[in-house]
């Protein structure tokens, strides 16, 4: 059984100021930055030893990346993985929480209405990129950077579940799944939050 580790980056200064990010981005805040040295600090103290890491390409996941795979001691790059993006949120990107009409963590597939992406779109990609990142030779254990919408709906996929995944996901959460390789299925095991831990 293979073993994904999935993390939501650290807090940005658009999400201190609660602005609908998606594609746009903005830099972590020194909370953010310690956010995550404490998870690779919280993963390190568990043994996880990643054979490959991979990251949203956005900025603020990619930091998140470098500080998590510093503190694994993770001699590897980080490598982009365009799938596991945050969702697009069109008009509404660059604008306050409180003017979107929607959940902003789960907008359903109303967002594409304003030229976002809905929650079809997201998980279907989402579950395509993890399953070949994690189904490449020589990973056992992979540790995965992505956002906090996108992360919501993969955990609801995994559970075949329609609606929303509703637990709390704090910035830097630590979402762990097995990877059944035969039959090509996530296994979602539960969510942790280092800094609370």
């Amino acid at each position: 059984m293979k073993r994904l580790y999935l993390l939501r980056h650290g807090q940005t200064e658009f999400n201190a100021r609660k602005v609908v990010q998606g594609r746009c981005d903005s830099r972590l805040t020194e909370t953010g930055e310690q956010q995550a040295r404490m998870a690779g600090a919280w993963l390190a103290a568990r043994g996880v030893r990643p054979d490959r890491v991979v990251s949203s390409p956005l900025k603020r996941a990619m930091r998140t990346a470098s500080i998590v795979a510093g503190e694994l001691g993770f001699e590897g790059p980080v490598e982009v993985e365009k799938g596991i993006v945050e969702r697009a949120y069109g008009e509404f990107e660059l604008r306050p929480f409180s003017e979107l009409p929607y959940d902003v963590w789960d907008p359903t597939d109303e967002i594409e209405r304003y030229g976002g992406e809905g929650n079809g779109r997201v998980r279907a990609r989402m579950k395509a990129a993890l399953k070949a990142d994690i189904r490449a030779e020589g990973v056992g254990c992979l540790l995965a950077v992505s956002h906090g919408s996108a992360s919501r709906q993969f955990i609801a996929c995994a559970l075949g579940i329609d609606g929303n995944f509703t637990e709390r996901l704090p910035n830097c959460a630590v979402m762990a799944f097995d990877f059944d390789e035969a039959e090509g299925r996530f296994e979602f095991l539960g969510v942790h939050d280092p800094a609370g831990e």
